[in-house]
């Protein structure tokens, strides 16, 4: 594809006197393997605290200047410091917090797309960050090089798209099984009930959930969960429903199963994170298309 036509994909979100942010959509021969490819940095001193809710997103990031401290599910500690990394899927809250001289890429898969890339079981990377290094090995710390060489943002996420399309081309294809169970799950809402999925495939509840901690590094209820928190989320900002009609919609018991599910995925009840949404004055720019997420969850940003 022309870097013309690359181009006109890429949005520009940048804060201008905060930080410089370039995305751009996957070409056609990547999608379902990643969701969009990031570029992101800082231009001025200062905490950032951005809270990021649970997604299906498994981001590969590559740092080329100060590491972030993160934290799954509190506060980062001292000792919470990463730079260049891939995080697997966690069911609650990511803590991700800099101090105004981060600069990276971050490549956000899906999970099967994931799973492709890495050629390895998705259960390593569950409820961690594993340095650059260690999952990608060699390969990856020249990719880092390539990156941090690069003279712009379009060029680096050429390279990013290329090396991705290289490692694909020897990668093992998700079994049609599984990617069959997935698309249920995720276009249904959530709702589909994982006994009928087994049924259906001739397979154990237990074999089942082994097949999606190895596709996925989560079983096939707990992504369920995290796809209708994140439909729950997404309903409650773009209408008027109140919180019990969204509950039902979604396929809650009632409204306490839905902020149940909110606390434990998002760290907080879903009041408090409409109250965030609405003081952030996002509203009308994520209805816009736009979104300053890194993530497919929720965000939100504080400069401190």
């Amino acid at each position: 594809m022309p870097i013309e036509m690359q181009r006109r994909k890429e949005q520009d979100l940048s804060i201008a006197g905060r930080f410089e942010m370039r995305r751009r959509a996957p070409p056609p021969a990547l999608e379902g393997i990643v969701s969009d490819i990031c570029g992101y940095r800082e231009t001025a001193p200062g905490h950032f605290r951005n809270i990021e809710y649970a997604s299906l997103t498994v981001p590969l990031v590559v740092s080329f200047a100060e590491p972030f401290a993160i934290g799954l599910g509190k506060d980062p500690g001292d000792n919470d410091r990463f730079a260049s990394f891939a995080a697997g899927l966690f069911a609650g809250p990511v803590i991700i917090e800099s101090f105004g001289a981060a600069c990276c890429v971050q490549i956000n898969f899906t999970p099967l797309g994931a799973r492709r890339f890495f050629g390895l079981p998705m259960s390593e990377l569950t409820d961690s960050m594993v340095v650059l290094d260690d999952v990608l090995g060699a390969e990856g710390m020249a990719l880092r090089e390539r990156l941090g060489n690069a003279p712009d943002w379009a060029a680096r996420f050429d390279l990013a798209e290329a090396f991705i399309a290289t490692r694909l081309g020897h990668a093992a294809d998700t079994s049609p099984e599984i990617a069959w169970a997935y698309d249920r799950i995720v276009t249904s809402g959530g709702r589909t009930r994982i006994s009928t999925i087994a049924e259906k495939l001739g397979w154990s509840r237990k074999h089942l959930a082994g097949k999606f901690s190895d596709a996925t590094g989560i079983g096939p209820k707990t992504l369920s969960r995290i796809v209708r928190f994140n439909r729950a989320l997404g309903l409650s900002r773009q209408d008027q429903s109140d919180w019990a009609d969204i509950a039902a919609d979604c396929g809650y018991a009632d409204q306490a199963h839905l902020v149940r599910d909110f606390r434990q995925l998002a760290g907080d009840p879903p009041t408090a994170l409409e109250v965030t949404f609405l003081q952030d004055g996002r509203a009308a720019f994520e209805q816009s298309g736009l979104s300053t997420n890194l993530n497919e969850g929720g965000f939100h940003a504080r400069n401190h």
